[in-house]
């Protein structure tokens, strides 16, 4: 077993509007956390009015998926930059839908 710890990639709230953020959170692990293939950890979810409306994680033993509009889906997960690119999307696909 090693010793060696996770390191944080990235940690960030950035807020969209009154009462909208997004936070994203990216530790590299020195092994994939179980259901992954990759050596990262992560949750990156946008918050609107005190509720999770979006979120990507890789919850230990499901391995990569989102939550969508009250629906979990598997996610590929491909790199670090196209799980940022994936979530901000979906982030404008919210806002879109919402404003209608």
């Amino acid at each position: 077993m090693s010793n060696v710890k996770a390191r944080l990639v990235i940690r960030q709230r950035e807020e969209f509007s009154p009462g909208a953020f997004v936070e994203l959170m990216i530790w590299h692990l020195p092994q994939p956390v179980p259901g992954c293939t990759h050596p990262y950890k992560y949750r990156l979810a946008y918050v609107v009015g005190g509720e999770c409306v979006l979120r990507y994680d890789n919850e230990r033993g499901k391995g990569d998926h989102r939550h969508f509009v009250g629906v979990e889906t598997p996610y590929v997960f491909r790199s670090v930059e196209q799980l940022h690119a994936d979530f901000l999307s979906n982030v404008q696909i919210w806002n879109r839908w919402r404003s209608r």
